[in-house]
């Protein structure tokens, strides 16, 4: 009997350290059967359990380790059982039964008779309470009281953690760069497996959650990749595998992988809880796509399930009332959530479409304050996406009041960006709005060549209403059969009366290369290959 436990707890022993957590879950449960697992193996038991999300398991295990302290006289150790189910109690809106257990170890805590870890995890807990309600400075101070106790305990865990809600409250106060520093340090423990396995996922997705709130794309997706990589290595993990799906899918939309951010959204959906806060997350990731792709009626039932779940769907739903052409309604619904939304970031989330919804709403002063408000949002955070938001803003207000010109520098700034940012759909939309500014100030060909490479993007995409607008403002094809540009039908005009590159280049004013380069398209676009079959072409045409 003795040698039958003593292999069993070996290969549960084995497989834990293989991070195999269905094999140790269950070799640690059948060991567990035959003699009582010992505190370390029983809180491999239980984080096992948490990496398959069994909560049931999870508490029954975390109820014994909590005893067995308790029977030992180590009311330190007790105190951080009874923390951590408080904590998952708050994870799963069970508030009451947590308040009883948080309570349960802040007295335990305090009866120990000197400081221990579990005081600066409830110092944590408070520190999270302040981020979650935007007091931001507060969360810093206990993040920091309970970094100073996690140190002074040797407690890593609580230190990886502890700089984790540091960097997140100094993030959101717009000292990105040291915040995000002390993000990355607290990943260091995480990523060479020296911290427990769900507080390493939980640092993982708060990182995450914090590069994307001050759009810091680049970090993003590194932390993005990390996580699947960290994922792709446990094949039997379910806990944090719906998460990454969420987060690759945000990913996989800006890198401009529709389809594929639809399908690992759906994955996601699966692998969530439903009902839960990321299972709505996944819902508003694929409602964005559908509306994009003009898919009006699934992105409105995707979006009201999201709502179910417990998540505001905006700006994502105002801007389909927009695309339906229900303006007063999108005006309506992102004026009433920016009404209830008090963070900057948050806010600045919803700003670039409130200045869409206005302008089309006619509501050019709300527009153009909303315009200063995110300026002076990316102007405080000094992010380069969110000067980027700010330009767009700007250029789409003096585009508006007819001040093509200077649009066009906003427009042009903005678009460097999102080129940098590996963004093609939100470049795209750039190099729209640069183009209408190009044709207010008489500049046909750079118009067309913005709406061209426009289009060529949202037909890749399969972006439909985008589609649809840039081929207006291209104009029907009916309307031009040959293809021509109207730059090419002026320098094709030219050639008919004779004239040379040369001579035609110093009419227009334009180089003789660029003059070479129309020729060779009118030739191309014509099926010729002379100026004489070109110019019997445009008179038979009526193009001259």
């Amino acid at each position: 009997m003795k040698a039958d436990t003593a292999s069993l707890l070996e290969q549960a022993r084995r497989a834990y350290g293989e991070r195999a957590w269905a094999d140790a879950f269950e070799l640690l449960r059948a060991t567990d059967e035959i003699a009582s697992l010992g505190a370390e193996d029983l809180e491999r038991l239980l984080w096992s359990a948490g990496m398959l999300d069994r909560d049931e398991d999870i508490f029954a295990a975390g109820e014994r380790l909590f005893d067995m302290h308790i029977e030992a006289g180590r009311d330190d150790q007790a105190a951080y059982w009874a923390f951590f189910r408080g904590f998952r109690l708050l994870a799963l809106g069970e508030d009451g039964h947590a308040t009883a257990c948080i309570q349960q170890a802040q007295r335990l805590a305090d009866g120990f008779g000197r400081e221990c870890a579990a005081h600066g995890y409830l110092v944590l807990l408070a520190a999270q309470k302040e981020l979650m309600t935007g007091n931001d400075p507060a969360s810093e101070a206990q993040a920091k009281q309970a970094l100073a106790i996690g140190e002074r305990c040797c407690d890593i865990d609580l230190i990886a953690f502890a700089r984790c809600y540091l960097g997140r409250a100094l993030v959101r106060q717009g000292r990105i760069e040291e915040g995000i520093a002390l993000l990355d340090e607290a990943m260091l423990p995480a990523a060479e497996g020296k911290i427990s396995p769900i507080v390493t996922g939980l640092i993982y997705c708060n990182l995450i959650a914090a590069c994307r709130q001050v759009y810091a794309l680049d970090r993003s997706r590194e932390w993005t990749q990390a996580l699947s990589n960290w994922c792709g290595e446990q094949p039997q993990l379910v806990q944090f595998h719906g998460i990454c799906l969420l987060h690759r899918a945000e990913i996989m939309e800006l890198n401009g992988a529709w389809q594929d951010s639809i399908a690992e959204a759906r994955r996601a959906t699966q692998s969530l809880r439903s009902g839960s806060e990321m299972a709505a997350g996944a819902a508003y990731q694929e409602a964005e796509i559908h509306r994009l792709r003009g898919e009006f009626a699934a992105a409105e039932n995707l979006y009201r399930a999201a709502s179910q779940f417990g998540l505001e769907p905006q700006p994502g739903m105002a801007l389909l009332r927009l695309m339906q052409g229900r303006t007063e309604q999108a005006a309506a619904t992102i004026r009433r959530v920016l009404a209830t939304t008090r963070s900057p970031l948050g806010r600045a989330r919803l700003l670039p479409a409130l200045v869409e919804i206005m302008i089309s709403a006619g509501a050019v002063d709300e527009a153009r304050e909303a315009c200063e408000e995110l300026a002076a949002i990316a102007s405080r955070f000094a992010t380069e996406i969110l000067a980027a938001m700010a330009s767009q803003a700007r250029g789409e207000i003096e585009m508006d009041s007819g001040n093509a010109a200077t649009a066009l520098g906003h427009f042009r700034a903005a678009l460097t960006t999102w080129q940098r940012a590996g963004a093609p759909y939100l470049e795209a939309r750039l190099r729209v709005l640069a183009g209408q500014a190009c044709r207010m100030l008489g500049d046909e060909d750079s118009a067309e060549l913005e709406f061209d490479a426009a289009r060529a993007v949202f037909t890749a995409l399969g972006a439909a209403p985008d589609l649809a607008r840039v081929t207006a403002l291209i104009g029907p094809t009916n309307a031009r059969p040959h293809g021509l540009t109207r730059r090419e039908i002026e320098v094709l005009g030219l050639v008919a009366t004779g004239k040379t590159n040369k001579l035609i280049a110093t009419d227009l004013g334009l180089s003789e290369k660029t003059v070479d380069r129309h020729v060779s398209n009118i030739f191309d676009k014509l099926a010729v290959n002379s100026r004489a079959a070109a110019t019997a072409y445009a008179f038979q045409n009526g193009l001259l």
